[in-house]
């Protein structure tokens, strides 16, 4: 089993923090609770699609993403024919076909453009037929790498609706690129992002690494500059962790404080270089053009409406549960869930399997960690108007702790509660600080296994 996320406040690097409750505190769910029960009185007007597309051509060396490498003659047919078989299922449970609407959608992995042209077309008819989802009418977000951004599969996804392409660039000085075990030469990545300019996707963005072995500030501002020379729509800055059970993880622990500042100091140095260049900061990480088209849809919230996830890896969101499948990283038991998932029958995608239940406490955290981490920040009226309470009711002591650091502030004419320039640069650590002692004691658990 890999290590679960830290969940200490040494630094300002912990780990990354998207989703709460961590799928390392995830449990099986003895009563297997049927889906179209779980549905039956949430709201389904305003829904978020995931496809999770579990493989990949290579394994970067700081990759602990749920995905294998390659695919054995047929799994690919065999996984979107599970794929297709889990759709129907969901779409059934779901229930009354007027009320169910799609708002936004998502291809992740792994790496979705892994699939062929034709397994991409496939992917976008079982997104469309068989849940319901209008993909040329939502913001729909792909991921794919330089070596399968073809010019095949990137005509497939722009006919199909697709509105934002992230590419996974890391670095465009080819020595980072093998230091983190990533093999790839700048004159392929360039080819590639000629080949998504051509296929007229509106919003490209591109994930860049900071803290790889050997950077120094220049390297890092040349790929800056590289990556900037495309104009992309959007920009993600990644720090490098080391997590075990990857090909860095054997090399080096990620508890270095000279490593910390030097992210510390390569993060900062990035940030202003963006924002020197008309990128607006939108979070720790993400970055975006001044005239970028927007890629939310105006009317999905992801703390309070749901979403569905498809496909071995995927998560689903109601109110009251979170649930998904089991969860490795371990290439041998990715192989095993991958396998096992491409032979189920239809109906066992009826039942939720692998999960944790949401308790209103774990409800607040939720929200208050997902918005508190975006530049916006919170908007104390909302969180008072959904939860019955000011933030500093529940979370007092961590709001105290944030504010003492100069990383948090609250705004007295907009009453937003808002990370500041530092705390936004230290994210990573107050994620951790809010999960509740439950869910540190079950990732914790995790961890022993």
């Amino acid at each position: 089993m890999t290590l679960a996320p830290h969940l200490t406040d040494a630094g300002p690097y912990q780990s990354y923090v998207y989703a709460y409750p961590h799928k390392t505190a995830y449990r099986r769910l003895p009563d297997r609770p049927l889906l179209s029960t779980l549905w039956a009185r949430e709201p389904k007007d305003t829904l978020s699609l995931y496809l999770h597309v579990p493989f990949c051509e290579v394994r970067c060396g700081f990759c602990n993403l749920f995905t294998r490498i390659g695919a054995p003659d047929g799994l690919t047919t065999a996984y979107l024919d599970a794929l297709e078989r889990q759709a129907t299922t969901v779409r059934e449970a779901l229930g009354d076909t007027a009320g169910v609407r799609f708002a936004t959608a998502a291809f992740g992995g792994g790496t979705p453009t892994f699939l062929t042209a034709a397994e991409l077309q496939r992917l976008c008819d079982i997104a469309e037929h068989r849940m319901g989802a209008d993909l040329r009418a939502v913001p729909l977000s792909v991921e794919a790498s330089p070596a399968t951004a073809t010019a095949d599969r990137l005509a497939v996804l722009a006919e199909r609706g697709t509105t934002r392409l992230s590419l996974g660039v890391q670095s465009f000085v080819d020595a980072e690129a093998r230091a983190a075990v990533r093999p790839q030469r700048r004159a392929d990545v360039e080819a590639a992002l000629a080949r998504i300019r051509d296929a007229a996707i509106p919003v490209l963005n591109i994930d860049l690494i900071y803290g790889i072995d050997g950077q120094t500030d220049d390297s890092w501002l040349r790929s800056l500059d590289a990556a900037l020379a495309w104009r992309p729509e959007e920009l993600y800055l990644y720090p490098l962790y080391v997590r075990p059970l990857t090909g860095l993880g054997r090399r080096r622990p990620d508890a270095d404080p000279a490593w910390d500042e030097q992210r510390l100091r390569l993060y900062r140095l990035g940030r202003d270089h963006l924002l020197s260049h008309g990128y607006a900061q939108s979070s720790m990480r993400m970055f975006r053009r001044a005239d970028a088209p927007p890629q939310s849809a105006d009317d999905y919230a992801c703390q309070t409406d749901g979403m569905i996830g498809l496909g071995c890896g995927a998560r689903s969101y109601t109110a009251d549960l979170h649930y998904s499948f089991d969860y490795a990283v371990d290439m041998h038991e990715i192989r095993a869930i991958i396998d096992d998932y491409a032979g189920r029958p239809a109906a066992d995608f009826a039942r939720a399997e692998y999960g944790r239940r949401m308790a209103p406490d774990e409800a607040r955290r939720r929200h208050l960690l997902q918005t508190l981490l975006q530049a916006d920040g919170l908007a104390v009226a909302d969180y008072r108007s959904r939860f019955g309470e000011d933030p500093a009711d529940c979370f007092g002591p961590e709001l105290s702790r944030f504010a003492e650091r100069g990383w948090l502030e609250r705004d007295s004419g907009t009453q937003r509660l808002r990370l500041t320039p530092e705390g936004l640069a230290h994210s990573d650590a107050i994620g951790p600080e809010l999960f509740s002692p439950a869910v540190r004691a079950a990732m914790a658990a995790y961890e022993r296994k």
